[in-house]
């Protein structure tokens, strides 16, 4: 299997203000040239896209293609059910919805301190292998969020699991927050198969600072800058496939082009993603990832990840000598639809299920402040 994954979560919208409104025909297109250049591995969940994404890979894959043309992947996701008629209906309903017969990978979804618990109270690592066993899922496995510790506790309970999913990209790679290398040699250390989400940051490593993509330019001139991200992660010995959440056709074009031959990143290589690393550190102000879990249960319909880029883009300029920003009308134009940063009532929520354990609360306070006058 080709080592390039297309994760289902970031697709192009007819409406920017509803994930849910999918532009289905150019997804199609975008599934076409994956096929087309021999990559074959899909990736989908219940939350993504507004809740649309399952439907869409039925839609635009899984009624267009033999079932035996490629491999597709979803989740269960804690937050959904509460029995185990719960997790039955939710299966049934993600096999009406993608219309696939059985997913070739099935996971538990997001894994994290606070989760587990009820994954394990309500045994879904045992109901996984009984979907396995009924031949509706061919491999079982999870998506994780949390400390090296933890999924070593996991994999040691749970050796039946057969690959993991894991935040990894050169910016977390040494983050004391994600901690990439060291989950990454964890689930090495335990013989599992990664699959490897969000190497792109959720498009920060794709636009990143002047300097750093004078760095990256200079050493491969004919490269985009979001390949270094994607070839980083590949380059990784024990990762299965990297998932891209591409948003555009000439995202998808880029992508497949140069992993088509994929040739694994040098040690000077590595050595300049570092350095690369070091200068965006050095200037990001919220390091979100635009995954946008935290929007579902927002009292104030809050648009958190939005907001955060915008943020993201002004602490990046010469606020003082422009003194204004595009940003500003884009924050303006958002919260028509959605809540300021000023109006969070600071419930936490948005705090309990972030993968990257940000301290949402006080950044939209920053937000607030920065654009709320």
């Amino acid at each position: 299997m080709k080592k390039l994954g297309f994760g289902l979560m970031r697709m192009p919208q007819l409406d920017p203000t509803d994930a849910s409104k999918v532009d289905i025909e150019q997804v199609k297109r975008m599934v076409d040239l994956f096929m087309e250049r021999g990559f074959t591995y899909f990736d989908t969940a219940i939350m993504y896209n507004g809740f649309a994404s399952q439907r869409v890979a039925g839609e635009a894959l899984v009624k267009r293609y033999p079932r035996d043309r490629f491999t597709l992947a979803t989740k269960l996701h804690n937050g959904f059910f509460n029995s185990r008629e719960d997790m039955e209906r939710i299966f049934a309903e993600q096999l009406e919805q993608t219309g696939a017969g059985y997913f070739d990978y099935y996971l538990l979804h997001g894994i994290e301190a606070g989760s587990l618990p009820k994954y394990e109270q309500f045994d879904c690592f045992g109901w996984l292998l009984e979907k396995k066993a009924q031949g509706l899922v061919k491999h079982v496995g999870f998506s994780f969020h949390d400390s090296p510790e933890l999924l070593d506790g996991i994999l040691t309970r749970h050796p039946e699991m057969e690959f993991v999913q894991l935040q990894i990209n050169y910016l977390d790679w040494e983050s004391e927050w994600v901690k990439s290398r060291q989950v990454y040699e964890t689930a090495v250390r335990h013989g599992k198969p990664i699959v490897v989400m969000e190497p792109v940051k959720g498009g920060t490593l794709a636009k990143v600072p002047a300097e750093a993509e004078a760095l990256l330019k200079a050493r491969e001139p004919g490269l985009s800058v979001p390949s270094w991200a994607i070839r980083f992660a590949a380059s990784l010995p024990g990762v299965m496939v990297v998932l891209s959440g591409m948003s555009t056709l000439a995202q998808m074009e880029d992508n497949t082009a140069y992993m088509a031959d994929f040739k694994p990143l040098t040690e000077d290589e590595v050595a300049l993603t570092r350095k690369v690393a070091d200068i965006i550190n050095g200037q990001i102000a919220v390091p979100c990832t635009g995954c946008s879990y935290c929007t579902a249960g927002c009292p104030m319909q809050i648009a958190i990840p939005q907001y955060f880029s915008l943020y993201n883009e002004d602490m990046r300029e010469d606020l003082a000598q422009k003194g204004w920003t595009i940003n500003f009308t884009n924050y303006e134009n958002l919260t028509k639809k959605f809540g300021k940063a000023a109006d969070c009532v600071a419930c936490g929520q948005c705090e309990g299920v972030c993968p990257q354990h940000l301290p949402i609360i006080e950044r939209l306070k920053d937000v607030s402040a920065h654009f709320d006058h």
